[in-house]
């Protein structure tokens, strides 16, 4: 079997200014400082890109800079719109694609999800695809279904070699901001079918690969419970990634979990 590196993110989504962005990344950079065996990273909001990426550079931290959002096409007239190579020049290292809020909120398609997963491989970049059900799929018997519909079209045209720079996250909609968290056996459930899915789609090497991690109202005190199921390999946070020591302990919760 494959040794998989724990993976956990910080989704910072709308929130910091220009002060409490800087505070907060130099607050978990101090707080990772002894924390070793765990690919970290922090996304913070387009305008404070550059000034997390200077902090995380003067200060020699290992902890990645990623991008909640950006567009497939490299330039034109698409006022709003981020490339990919604006991100690469703010020291970006990694891009999310298809979080829920994007899905449901802003009213992203599985297709145009594809289509940015494929640019952020294209760049070089790590996609961190996320999928998940909302309550009334969940209720209605429908998370299979509806996880596997998003993964299936999310990898479309991505192939097995390009799986090295993709990271899946699980999360499901119901879970978000909402204190409602999966049961570790519910959450290890679907990641399970995912990776299986996943051996269907390429082949067992790529699906042993690749990290699955969990987000929904994950904490420090219920993280190592979640992260000690075999097929979860750390998590995409919210809200308790704006505290520097609550993300530490769920960063420090993902190393070296026994599966």
């Amino acid at each position: 079997m494959t040794e998989r590196k724990p993976f956990v993110g910080g989704n910072w989504k709308m929130n910091t200014n220009r002060t409490t962005s800087a505070d907060l990344t130099r607050q978990v950079v101090d707080a990772l400082n002894t924390v070793h065996g765990v690919e970290t990273a922090v996304f913070p909001p387009f305008p404070y890109l550059l000034a997390v990426r200077t902090i995380l550079r003067d200060r020699g931290s290992a902890v990645k800079l990623g991008a909640q959002d950006c567009y497939h096409k490299p330039d034109g007239a698409f006022t709003g719109e981020v490339s990919l190579d604006m991100l690469k020049d703010c020291g970006v290292q990694m891009v999310l694609c298809g979080h829920s809020e994007r899905r449901h909120v802003i009213g992203e398609t599985d297709e145009l999800i594809n289509t940015k997963t494929r640019a952020v491989i294209d760049a070089g970049l790590t996609a961190v695809l996320c999928i998940g059900e909302t309550l009334d799929q969940r209720e209605s018997g429908h998370t299979d279904p509806v996880n596997q519909r998003q993964l299936r079209a999310g990898l479309a045209e991505i192939s097995g070699d390009a799986m090295a720079n993709v990271i899946i996250a699980y999360e499901p909609v119901w879970a978000i901001g909402t204190g409602k968290t999966a049961t570790p056996e519910d959450a290890q459930g679907v990641h399970a079918k995912l990776r299986k899915l996943l051996a269907q789609m390429y082949n067992n090497e790529v699906a042993d690969r690749t990290r699955i991690v969990y987000g929904g109202s994950v904490k420090a005190s219920n993280a190592e419970e979640l992260f000690r199921c075999p097929d979860i390999d750390g998590g995409l946070i919210g809200g308790a990634a704006l505290k520097a020591p609550e993300f530490a302990g769920i960063c420090k919760a993902a190393v070296k979990q026994p599966k």
